[in-house]
């Protein structure tokens, strides 16, 4: 018994590293996948954050501009807020359009104004109206208009919506491919044990016993294989930043932190899930069965 055992045992050694491999490269494809999913939300992010929002002032006051830009500044909405005098605001006018209009014009007919950027989860038509409503509200008489480009705002809210909504059926999608891809890599890797288990049971070994290690050496592959595809993506990570420097200004080490441990729980959750379901299978079939 003890030799048909060990025999067993050896023939097994191959189909374990084809399953760490196999598991690995499918953990891999959905790392891939979250990854662009997630440095998706980061470029959202960054165009919802490049909305330039303005505050055009009526009052020269300097006491009255300072505090009005305090005020913005200090609102949890505010990312970056900027004074732009006259002669700014004359300066960016020109560098936009191309052309000096001081050639035509004696007087300098550009609003002074506070320049600010929302941060991303403001940058939506309903509140970018309740920011431009309170700064109204409270400095109605020093300042002209809130101005911001609402068709922008309105179509990076929609486009937003839509490509999420593809990525999450996407995300659906693969976690389903990836469970059942495991699953079935696992459970053809124990196939090739079937007559050890079956052998152990014979022999008296109780069903801890047995299932025990199976489910120790499951959670060991499936780290492995975790590792693994980790390593890959990270590598390849590195690769597309060196090949294309403007994603290195994606980088966010909570999102690789977030992406890499569901990669482990995954890898090892269904590792130990699909190793203990086939151990229990095979416990209960018959000898004859197993042929």
């Amino acid at each position: 018994m003890s030799v048909i055992g060990k025999a067993s045992l050896k023939r097994a050694k191959p189909s374990y590293i084809y399953s760490v491999i196999g598991v690995a490269l499918v953990l891999f494809m959905m790392g891939i996948m979250g990854w662009i999913f997630l440095n998706f939300r980061e470029v959202s992010k960054v165009f919802k954050e490049d909305v330039p929002i303005s505050a055009y002032l009526r009052t020269m006051n300097k006491d009255t501009i300072s505090q009005i830009q305090t005020y913005i500044s200090t609102q949890p909405f505010a990312k970056t807020v900027t004074y732009v005098n006259k002669e700014s605001a004359k300066a960016i006018w020109n560098k936009d359009n191309s052309e000096d209009w001081a050639k035509t014009l004696d007087q300098n007919p550009l609003p002074e104004s506070i320049d600010f950027k929302a941060k991303a989860e403001y940058v939506n038509k309903d509140s970018l109206q309740a920011i431009r409503d309170n700064i109204m509200r409270l400095y109605g008489n020093q300042v002209t208009e809130v101005q911001y480009q609402l068709s922008l705002v309105s179509k990076l809210d929609e486009n937003a919506s839509k490509v999420g909504l593809i990525f999450i059926v996407l995300a659906i999608i693969l976690t389903l491919i990836v469970i059942v891809s495991i699953d079935n890599t696992i459970r053809l890797a124990m196939f090739s044990n079937r007559f050890l288990i079956k052998t152990m049971q014979m022999v008296g070994a109780t069903r801890w016993f047995i299932t025990k290690p199976m489910d120790l050496k499951a959670l060991l592959h499936g780290l492995i294989s975790s590792v693994i595809a980790i390593l890959l993506l990270f590598s390849l990570v590195k690769w597309a930043e060196g090949q294309f420097p403007e994603l290195t200004t994606l980088h966010n080490i909570k999102n690789f932190a977030f992406l890499f441990s569901g990669m482990i729980f995954i890898g090892v959750s269904i590792s130990l899930i699909s190793t203990h379901r086939s151990v229990r299978k095979y416990l209960k079939m018959k000898l004859d069965e197993l042929y």
